[in-house]
């Protein structure tokens, strides 16, 4: 695989990605999974694809009011069932954990997730969120995959079967 293409991608919410490609996000907040090794969120990869989740009641719930419009584009642009519509990618510039809820709670204005989201991802199992601070960029065009078994699920990281020109 060549510098300038990336076969892992990073699920995330749509609105979440909206909002990192638009510029009006700038961290990701992140948490273990069930899916993820011992529990807990590791970030294993500094370069990766944003691939857009549509949890829509659950990201409607989860976001801050004035970012719903995100949202809204979002599932007005949603690819068919089973394919999975990938437009940027990501570099992961710091890495940080947030261990007080003060530090979590003083990141408002670099994400879009509701207060209670935090809350919430901050207390799950142990208290603490990761932090990463990402630059985001467009790939050349945005592309078209077919959501396979070995992509759905609750897991963080996505090997894809291809890699994907990033520039």
């Amino acid at each position: 695989m060549s510098a300038n293409s990336l076969s892992v991608a990073f699920k995330e919410w749509s609105a979440v990605c909206r909002a990192l490609a638009a510029g009006r996000q700038s961290v990701i907040l992140r948490k273990g999974g069930i899916a993820e090794v011992g529990g807990e969120f590791r970030p294993e990869h500094a370069r990766f694809l944003l691939y857009p989740t549509h949890f829509h009641e659950q990201q409607r719930l989860g976001i801050k009011a004035e970012f719903l419009p995100l949202l809204d584009a979002a599932e007005a642009e949603r690819p068919p069932a089973g394919v999975v519509r990938i437009s940027h990618w990501a570099e992961v510039t710091a890495v940080r954990f947030a261990d007080s809820l003060d530090d979590a709670l003083a990141l408002d204005a670099h994400h879009i997730l509701s207060e209670e989201t935090v809350l919430q991802r901050f207390a799950y199992r142990r208290p603490g969120l990761y932090v990463l601070d990402v630059t985001v960029r467009p790939l050349p065009a945005p592309i078209e995959i077919t959501e396979t078994p070995e992509y759905a699920g609750c897991k963080t990281w996505v090997e894809l079967r291809e890699p994907v020109v990033t520039g």
